[in-house]
């Protein structure tokens, strides 16, 4: 009894269909897309916005539709808003040494210097 090896009609037929096929490619228009016209790249000076402003500006635009602006608003919530509990080694280390200079080996006070005159 035989085992492994290649079995008769197994894998890929190597005269498939979709090997003779090319691809199809979809064709966009120029102009507006989703209600948002294709400049909305630029802010109003001409400057180019970074991508979470412009996330931003289609989230907060009343002419998108509200899929894209949900989409929008999942795509930029993690750089604008931090998980709770997220932060670096350092950032935990800071907190460490805010926490412990608040307790009983924080330095004193400096002495205050009056000058009395009189």
């Amino acid at each position: 009894m035989a085992r492994g090896g290649a079995r008769v009609g197994a894998g890929r037929p190597k005269t498939s269909r979709a090997s003779k096929e090319p691809a199809k490619k979809e064709v966009r228009k120029q102009g507006s897309r989703d209600g948002i016209p294709s400049a909305a790249a630029h802010d109003a000076s001409g400057a180019k916005l970074t991508p979470l402003d412009y996330m931003l500006k289609i989230m907060n635009s009343d002419e998108a539709d509200d899929g894209r602006r949900d989409r929008m608003a999942v795509a930029a919530a993690p750089f604008v808003h931090t998980k709770m509990g997220e932060g670096g080694k350092k950032e935990q280390k800071q907190e460490a040494a805010k926490t412990a200079a608040r307790s009983k080996f924080a330095p004193a006070a400096a002495p205050k210097l009056v000058v009395n005159n009189k």
